[in-house]
């Protein structure tokens, strides 16, 4: 599993759309989209990873009050053992009309 399944399995527990790239047509007045930023294996004495490090941003484009949303996915996050490293208020987009909020995530998988 990667932490991309588990992030598109928890938007739609939460019935909040995600992508992994920029909406074509018209977005939703609320939505998620996911951005991988860091994989990487560690290495041990032996010279052979042991875990693969996986780190992703989760961007939360919210029309509303975004905070509702926020909450929900922070708890869903942290029941499934994601280990949340930043959040932040991003700022509202006046051409767009959304609030941006960002929330960077990793999770360590055993090879």
């Amino acid at each position: 599993m990667s932490l991309l399944s588990e992030l598109t399995e928890i938007a739609n527990q939460l019935k909040v759309p995600a992508r992994t790239a920029v909406y074509s047509g018209k977005p939703p007045d609320e939505y998620l989209v996911f951005t991988p930023l860091y994989d990487s294996f560690e290495i041990h004495a032996d010279n052979k990873p042991g875990i693969d490090v996986q780190e992703v941003r989760i961007s939360l484009f919210s029309k509303g009050n975004y905070n509702h949303t926020k909450s929900r996915l922070v708890k869903a996050l942290l029941n499934s053992d994601i280990t949340i490293t930043a959040r932040k208020y991003v700022g509202h987009e006046d051409d767009t009309g959304y609030h941006h909020y960002a929330i960077d995530v990793a999770k360590e998988y055993g090879l």
